[in-house]
């Protein structure tokens, strides 16, 4: 801020944090650690157990001391934020970490203090005139988007996690829990990402995984589970707001004003994914037609009388109505063999 203003003379710089990936992209390699002995302890004993277990232990790559997370903090600081907000959406096959920061677990599970952070940023932007798109960007998702997600948990009744306003019943896919069951490919690099390290940037969590669970019409509270399973920071007020709120958008529009759902399109223009997938992101029936396209139009017309109370619908459906009728007779029979096979 510069006095009761805000640096830049904008608010909100998000409108530059969407490019698309390029060719040739070369991201900073991330900061990772050597298990200390407690941590080898802790793998040795859960391999040991005799359970069943997701995804892989080893491996086993992150900080576990608040010495190694302030050292991750400050890699970012001095190799990533420079190009973080500019390609903060982006998604390319093989590129787990591209430019962000992999600070959220180790501020969701205590060894960075939010504050801390966006001093170390703010200092940061001062200090080598970084981007300040960049600077905004992440900053606003640590004071902004965070704390909102904190003030929803904490204003919602404990019966919050099981809304479900379009009454979603489906079981959630079992390629989720094995990413060697599906040939959707941008699933399969997300989800084969997450086996390996318990992490997904925020892009492919929310139009990735959410999207495609939201449109299949799988449980809310299916895919809440299994977020809190899979992933390295799992905590309750993280996951619940996050997924039941935004994701899935149970909550009928407390938390989001729409919801976060999309066609192949998306996906095709913010990665790499659909270049070496067995379905065409441009079709929409057929052997071929990629089940993002037919379950986004399927979702809009299962639940279109909802949707028309919400605002930021309404061009969206007005492209519903143009569709041909025999057509979307044809998707909604392709959806529903979809998942009666899985």
């Amino acid at each position: 801020m510069e006095e009761d203003q805000p640096i830049g003379k904008k608010w909100n710089f998000d409108k530059q944090n969407r490019k698309p990936p390029k060719q040739n992209l070369n991201p900073p390699t991330p900061l990772w650690f050597e298990p200390d002995d407690i941590t080898q302890q802790v793998i040795d004993d859960v391999k040991s157990y005799k359970i069943k277990t997701y995804g892989k232990i080893e491996p086993f790559k992150w900080g576990v001391t608040r010495s190694q997370a302030l050292q991750v903090l400050d890699h970012f600081l001095e190799n990533n934020l420079n190009n973080f907000g500019t390609y903060q959406d982006a998604m390319i096959t093989g590129e787990y970490t591209m430019w962000h920061s992999l600070i959220s677990p180790y501020i969701n599970l205590g060894l960075l203090r939010p504050l801390e952070v966006i001093q170390k940023i703010e200092k940061a932007y001062h200090d080598f005139n970084y981007p300040l798109n960049s600077v905004e960007g992440l900053i606003r998702q640590i004071l902004g988007w965070r704390e909102y997600m904190y003030g929803i948990y904490q204003l919602m009744d404990d019966d919050y996690r099981d809304k479900n306003w379009f009454d979603h019943q489906e079981k959630l896919p079992e390629f989720y829990w094995d990413s060697s069951q599906t040939d959707m490919n941008c699933l399969k690099q997300v989800l084969q990402q997450v086996e390996e390290t318990g992490y997904g940037h925020h892009i492919q969590r929310l139009m990735v995984l959410s999207n495609f669970a939201l449109i299949v019409g799988v449980s809310p509270q299916a895919i809440n589970d299994w977020f809190h399973s899979a992933f390295i920071d799992g905590y309750d007020w993280v996951m619940v707001p996050n997924v039941i709120g935004m994701g899935q958008f149970a909550d009928g529009g407390i938390l989001a004003s729409k919801p976060y759902a999309a066609s192949a399109n998306y996906i095709n223009k913010m990665s790499d994914y659909c270049k070496n997938c067995v379905y065409k992101q441009t079709k929409r029936t057929g052997e071929k037609a990629c089940p993002f396209n037919f379950f986004y139009w399927d979702f809009l017309s299962r639940h279109q009388d909802k949707l028309k109370s919400l605002g930021r619908m309404n061009l969206i459906l007005a492209n519903l109505k143009k569709m041909d009728s025999e057509e979307l007779e044809i998707i909604q029979s392709q959806a529903q063999q979809w998942r009666e096979k899985h």
